[in-house]
């Protein structure tokens, strides 16, 4: 992994340092996050499976992309350079919350993150990097709560944290297109 620094920042989200990528999540340290939610014209959740070779959670079944912001860019712009980074897609996304969690991951590293959370409608389909993200699909967000019943293991934390939120975030932001 190369050397990329994120922005460290307080509970409040006020920045307080940078710090590099692989060495934040070691120490699990509050950093700056952006994470992408794509939905279809039928609502359907534009999910990715993790590359398998990933420094952590590869193989494992998440939201549409995630990041974290470059110092000096805005967590807008991070969110849309991530989407296309990712997963091909240049897409217009709007804020819709934000949040907080601290939460381990398999080999030691630690997701201690104050994460902003955008949405997009689209019908555009992924053309995927391969260094990202080995496969994508689309599915409705109840075939996603069984699917988590089911096999919870198959499913990155911040996925698992963040998606209680996303059915009713998904309402607020249908009702105002």
């Amino acid at each position: 992994m190369s050397a990329i620094e994120v922005i460290l920042v307080d509970h409040l989200d006020r920045p307080t340092g940078r710090m590099e990528k692989l060495e934040v999540h070691e120490k699990g340290l509050l950093h700056r996050a952006v994470t992408v939610y794509v939905f279809n014209s039928q609502h359907q959740l534009l999910l990715q499976q993790r590359a398998s070779d990933k420094y952590h959670c590869g193989g494992l079944w998440s939201n549409t992309c995630c990041g974290h912001p470059y110092p000096l860019e805005s967590t807008q712009q991070a969110a849309e350079r991530r989407l296309f980074e990712e997963m091909g897609l240049r897409l217009s996304l709007a804020p819709m919350f934000e949040l907080s969690y601290n939460l381990p991951l398999s080999n030691g590293l630690t997701e201690h993150e104050y994460g902003h959370v955008f949405f997009a409608i689209s019908d555009d389909l992924p053309q995927l990097n391969p260094q990202e993200a080995d496969d994508w699909r689309y599915a409705s967000l109840d075939d996603i709560q069984a699917q988590i019943a089911q096999d919870a293991d198959a499913f990155t934390p911040w996925f698992l944290y963040t998606f209680a939120r996303i059915p009713r975030e998904l309402q607020r932001f249908t009702r105002k297109m």
